[in-house]
């Protein structure tokens, strides 16, 4: 890969990451009154596709599909950017054998921005043509809809397909031959890792369902978490405090809030130095993730809104922003 390509492809999110929202923006969006007010400001921002009806979740989903479309545009092996589009991919395989094994309806339950939209993905497990599936899925969607049809154990068929996803995830952060791809695709792995640990150790979970549900990746152990998690959640701090994710162990003993934002917090941290970078992926996979995040965070506060929420309550929910 050429230098120059990147060069233009940096140059390009640079100019771009002059209206990624700062924390003073999210600070404005936070201030106003209202949800609607608050909306109308994203709008006054360039958010959304500019119809006057607009609301949350379709100005939101069209933020996300701009960003894509940014990378599309400017990156030059899409490829590398597997690791982002696979929770979509994998959430279509999941919303398909549910709907194909209990026949629930379901309207708006696809992503139709990733390589295999809502209506394909259907077709190919109703048809049980899971071969058709790439990498580790036709497995997993097999393994999955057999599950759902037998034991109609709806948790079960999400723990399988949820773990491939994290599997595919870490193969590509593996195959990528970049370090910061490989680093934000093991990082996505070790903090769900974490997170079923701490969610099985409330719900009582066995060793066994977090053996089903965890993905190896380089940095935690899973068995080491598994057994942490089943001794009580001071032994799952205890592990994490000798780890990368020390700062997860802090936020733990705060509160189930402060733990998802340092997860999404400890993303932007790893991130935020790719900025400085410019003859490689890093900026891009930046903005990409930067993107996310500030969409993520815009949806916290307009639904904290929506519900009444007090802005201290949102505010301990707000994510760090990528600039």
């Amino acid at each position: 890969m050429s230098d120059t390509k990147y060069t233009y492809a940096v140059a390009r999110i640079r100019a771009l990451e002059n209206a990624l929202f700062t924390d003073a923006v999210i600070e404005q969006i936070l201030a106003c009154p209202t949800a609607e007010q608050a909306l109308q400001f994203v709008k006054e921002k360039g958010w959304g596709s500019g119809a006057a009806d607009e609301d949350m979740d379709s100005l939101l989903n069209r933020e996300e599909e701009k960003a894509w479309e940014v990378i599309r545009d400017v990156a030059p092996d899409i490829h590398l950017f597997d690791v982002l589009s696979y929770p979509k991919l994998y959430h279509n395989l999941k919303a398909a054998v549910k709907k194909a094994c209990t026949g629930a309806p379901g309207e708006h339950i696809f992503y139709e921005d990733c390589s295999i939209p809502g209506q394909e993905m259907l077709k190919i497990v109703e048809n049980k043509e899971f071969s058709r599936l790439p990498g580790n899925m036709p497995g997993a969607a097999q393994e999955a809809f057999e599950t759902l049809l037998h034991t109609g154990d709806g948790q079960l068929c999400d723990v399988l397909i949820d773990r491939a996803a994290l599997e595919a995830v870490f193969e590509a952060g593996e195959k990528s031959g970049e370090p910061i791809i490989r680093d934000y695709a093991d990082t996505t792995v070790a903090i769900a890792d974490i997170r079923i640990a701490v969610r099985a150790r409330k719900t009582g979970k066995t060793a066994e369902f977090m053996q089903r549900a965890m993905a190896p990746c380089r940095s935690i152990s899973t068995e080491q978490l598994i057994r942490a998690a089943l001794a009580g959640e001071d032994e799952i701090s205890r592990y994490l405090a000798g780890t990368a994710y020390a700062g997860g162990a802090e936020a733990l003993k705060e509160s189930p809030s402060a733990f998802e934002r340092w997860c999404d917090d400890r993303m932007t941290e790893i991130m935020k130095p790719q900025k400085y970078q410019t003859f490689s992926v890093g900026p891009l996979l930046g903005y990409l993730t930067g993107r996310q995040n500030e969409i993520k965070t815009v949806r916290i506060i307009l639904t904290g809104k929506q519900n009444g929420f007090p802005d201290d309550a949102i505010r301990e929910r707000i994510r760090e922003m990528y600039v």
